[in-house]
């Protein structure tokens, strides 16, 4: 469908539930189609997947910059901690925008991870996006074909593919519905009780975006890094 995600990260991966379950992705709030929409430019994701190229403010392959971000999150499941952030400052946005620009990361000694799946992590965190390896790529990579079930062998005609008559496929129309609905900004929450005292895990994250200077959302979703220049 020729369509980047933009925002590829753990928490929106979804397992469906078969008896070899199969990772799905969710929340295309951020998506681009290369069919209907121009080359992507602005900065939007979350700051730990984000590829080097979106922070360039430059026009980037959305594909390609997806291609990173699902090795972060591939990084994630492997070792329970994002790739890129300092160990000793681990809210440190800053520090972990500049690691992410110099590819800065190692995989901790105590994890036990394949030679092939080193070599995948290598050939996604390649800061020029055109020496970046490719979804296709990927699909025939070593690892990934290790164990792979038969329907998804490249080139086969999974059964899970074939269309039922219950359950008929989403037409682009009913697709581009949902994303324009997804794009649509949600009411403002309401404010909290007066008597509570403590903040949860994500208002302390959004209380260090805030201070953050570059980190100048206004609604938009695109940073600002002039601070970083």
């Amino acid at each position: 469908m020729q369509i980047c995600h933009r925002d590829l990260k753990l928490e929106n991966t979804l397992l469906d539930g078969s008896p070899a379950p199969r990772l799905k992705i969710c929340d295309f709030g951020y998506s681009k189609s290369a069919v209907l929409h121009s080359a992507p430019k602005s900065t939007v994701g979350t700051p730990a997947y984000i590829a080097p190229e979106v922070l360039s403010r430059q026009n980037y392959d959305g594909k390609t910059a997806d291609v990173w971000s699902c090795g972060v999150t591939l990084y994630v499941m492997l070792v329970g901690a994002y790739p890129f952030e300092d160990a000793d400052d681990p809210k440190n946005f800053r520090k972990t925008i500049n690691r992410i620009m110099n590819v800065e990361y190692v995989i901790p000694s105590y994890c036990k991870i394949s030679p092939e799946c080193r070599h995948l992590l290598s050939r996604i965190f390649v800061a020029n996006p055109n020496k970046r390896i490719r979804i296709h790529d990927i699909m025939r990579h070593p690892w990934f074909q290790k164990n792979l079930p038969r329907d998804l062998v490249l080139g086969a005609d999974p059964s899970y593919k074939i269309e039922d008559p219950n359950h008929p496929l989403q037409s682009i129309e009913e697709i581009n519905r949902i994303l324009e609905e997804a794009r649509r900004k949600p009411a403002p929450p309401p404010p909290p009780p007066e008597e509570q005292t403590s903040n949860t895990e994500e208002d302390v994250m959004l209380d260090a975006l805030d201070e953050m200077e570059f980190f100048d959302v206004e609604n938009s979703g695109e940073f600002d890094l002039s601070n970083l220049r």
